[in-house]
Order: structure tokens, then sequence, then C-alpha cells
């Protein structure tokens, strides 16, 4: 299963790449509509990328009433991104995507490198969340915790379905000749290729601590990269920085894959699954 990372798409404008998905992802959605931060936003580095949009969204209103019936006519399984500043704010955009045919799936954001965070924990914004929809939550978690395996835990407790694994970490860019930084808002979620080892430590771990479907990301690039995810415990992929440079990498991943697994005697993605883990239990430094 292949997905887009949010907030690396926009399904609207590029509806062919959309369309070479399992399920496509919205950008974070918060209770009111939000403009973003200050450009500049996106500053390419030696490897990967820093983005620091900010949460730009049209708020849930905006979500329910204009976005999602278009993106509902493209026929791709929706997964709508949550995010807010507290609790309240994911309880009450939950209850209302609840009753919406249109969402398949929750991912609740509870990691964004670019705002201010929540007060509450992850497990208690999970908590909150949870009485409020049917749906299926995932969570989405920072490689930054300083025991992820213990905070997977914790939202599986808090009634979590799934994880989304990594969000992208906060890092700098500075000006060649000014020595300033290049962001707008200075500082910014770094994702791409330098993310990978990171990310699969995380699927890692955190399939070990809690045996939860996850969702893997992070320098994804190619056939062999979705098949490490797998191998480590996901049981899908999302595509992030790699949109933004190849459009067809969806259908040229997928491909990949199949060649990795067939190459491998593998009868599928499920049996690629936790592979990793064949040789005992993880030991962390």
């Amino acid at each position: 299963m292949i997905l887009n990372a949010s907030g690396c798409l926009d399904a609207l404008e590029a509806p062919e790449v959309a369309l070479g998905l399992d399920a496509f992802v919205t950008k974070t959605v918060t209770p009111q509509p939000r403009e973003g931060n200050r450009p500049v936003r996106i500053a390419e580095t030696e490897v990967g990328m820093l983005n620091s949009i900010g949460l730009e969204n049209p708020g849930i209103d905006g979500l329910l009433s204009d976005k999602l019936p278009r993106l509902a006519e493209l026929g791709v399984p929706l997964w709508v991104s949550v995010g807010g500043f507290a609790a309240s704010d994911y309880a009450e955009i939950c209850a209302a995507l609840d009753d919406r045919a249109e969402v398949t799936t929750i991912e609740l954001n509870l990691s964004c490198p670019n705002v201010d965070e929540a007060p509450e924990s992850a497990a208690e914004i999970v908590a909150a969340a949870r009485p409020e929809t049917r749906k299926p939550l995932y969570a989405k978690l920072s490689p930054a915790a300083t025991d992820l395996p213990e905070t997977a835990r914790a939202v599986q407790s808090a009634g979590a379905d799934g994880l989304s694994l990594v969000n992208t970490m906060r890092g700098l860019a500075l000006e060649e000749k000014t020595l300033q930084p290049r962001l707008g808002h200075e500082l910014g979620g770094y994702s791409g290729q330098g993310l990978k080892p990171i990310a699969l430590a995380a699927v890692y771990q955190c399939y070990r601590a809690t045996g939860l479907p996850i969702v893997g990301m992070g320098g994804i690039t190619s056939g062999r990269d979705a098949l490490e995810f797998l191998a480590a415990g996901a049981r899908a992929v999302a595509l992030g920085t790699i949109l933004f440079a190849d459009p067809e990498a969806p259908g040229r991943v997928r491909r990949e894959l199949a060649e990795e697994l067939d190459a491998r005697g593998l009868a599928g993605t499920e049996a690629a699954t936790g592979l990793a883990h064949s040789r005992g239990p993880v030991h962390v430094a």
C-alpha cells in the first residue's frame, strides 16, 4: 500500500499523481483556517529539504464544504490529517469527520515541527479524539521523541489503531553569503533521504513495541527503500520529498517493489513485513 506523506501532494492540482496512490492523505487541517508561516517556506539542502509551511489550511469547515467533496470525486480512498493546539482541537475535528463517508481514516498529526505543540501528551490527545470517531485513528509521531517506543505504547493504550512513522525533524539551513537562516521561520522540518535511517529505526522499534499497523515514511525514493521499511515492520509506505522531484514516483516505486519481492521469492508485501526482526530483540544504544 502506497500513500503520500501529508502536505507533499495537492491531489486537486495533480490528480494524475494521486490516482497512482492506494490512498491520499490530505494536508493537516485545524479547527480554524491558517495562513501558515511567512516566506521563505522551502529550502533545499545537500541531501533533502527543509519546509516551514506552518499548517496552512482552510480550516475544518472549508475542508468539509469545499475540498473534501472534490477530493472524493477522484475515487481514491481519503485519509484526513488532523492537527491542533490543544487536545480539544483534535477531538472537535474528529467529531466533525465521523459521519463523512468520504473519509476512510484519520491521521493525528502529533508532531509538526513548525508550529507550537499542544500542551497535552500524544497519548492524551489520542484519548480525547478516540471517543469522537469510529474511524481508524493513526498517530503520526516524531522521531525526536525521548522514548519513541514508550510513546507508541502510550498512544496504543489510548486507542490508536495504527502509527505513521515518522514526521520531519527540526533543522536549519543558512544562506551561503550572509549566513542567515534561509527559511522565513528560521527552523523547518527536515525530510529526504538523510532521514531514512532514523525513520527505519523508528519503525523497527515501534513494530516490536506495539505490533500496530505502521505506515513507514522518511527518505523513500525506490522500491528497495520501500522493501526495507516493510522489513522493519511497516505494512504500508508513504512517499514525501521524492514527489517534488518525481511525480511518477508512486508507479515507479510500486513496480520496483514488486521486482524486489519477486527476486526474493516473496508472495507479496505481507510476506515482507517484519522480516528484519527474525534475529531477535532490538537493542537500543
